[in-house]
């Protein structure tokens, strides 16, 4: 299984660094790399992690569609603002999913740390949505994300893959710096 990890976590690393550099080929990539990675995470019974990458293929075909409606004339896309207001409700429906999806993995799963995983994924999808909507929030959560993905990934044995979250972790600072460059469309 290591070598479909490396190809999956080279895919990913790709389609995040376009993420950084604000260009919209970043999702079709990103979906190749969720497809393989949803493989990945089922055979290392992290369930919650392998219906996440379900979800990331939706929210990416959304957010690439979202980010051709919004290139600026240098064909990388325009940063959008996030209402505070926005934030909090984003991020409360984000803990309520959680907490109803981490339950649902400890009593019907075998899953392997069902709490974890569940909040990890879910806050990924608050994440990711930003990420669709151009929101330069979406690198703040990715960077927490990442940090605790690292340990969980090196947990299960996933040398690989935290690997390539430790690497997330530092294009997620690109990202978040190159966004804070832009111009944000109001």
């Amino acid at each position: 299984m290591n070598w479909i990890e490396l190809i999956a976590a080279a895919v990913s690393a790709l389609g995040v660094w376009l993420t950084a550099k604000r260009l919209p080929w970043c999702w079709p990539i990103g979906l190749v790399s969720v497809l393989i990675y949803a493989w990945v995470f089922f055979d290392v019974k992290l369930y919650s992690d392998a219906l996440l990458q379900g979800v990331f293929a939706g929210i990416l075909i959304y957010g690439w569609w979202r980010w051709l409606q919004n290139l600026g004339d240098d064909g990388r896309v325009r940063i959008a603002a996030l209402a505070p207001r926005q934030a909090l409700v984003h991020l409360g429906v984000g803990t309520v999913a959680a907490v109803l999806l981490g339950a649902f993995m400890h009593h019907q799963t075998d899953a392997a740390l069902p709490w974890l995983d569940a909040a990890l994924a879910v806050f990924s999808m608050v994440a990711q949505w930003w990420q669709a909507r151009r929101h330069i929030a979406c690198w703040w959560l990715w960077i927490a994300v990442d940090v605790i993905y690292i340990g969980m990934y090196a947990h299960k044995d996933l040398w690989i893959t935290a690997g390539l979250y430790a690497a997330f972790l530092v294009l997620a600072a690109i990202g978040l710096r190159a966004w804070n460059g832009a111009t944000i469309q109001r």
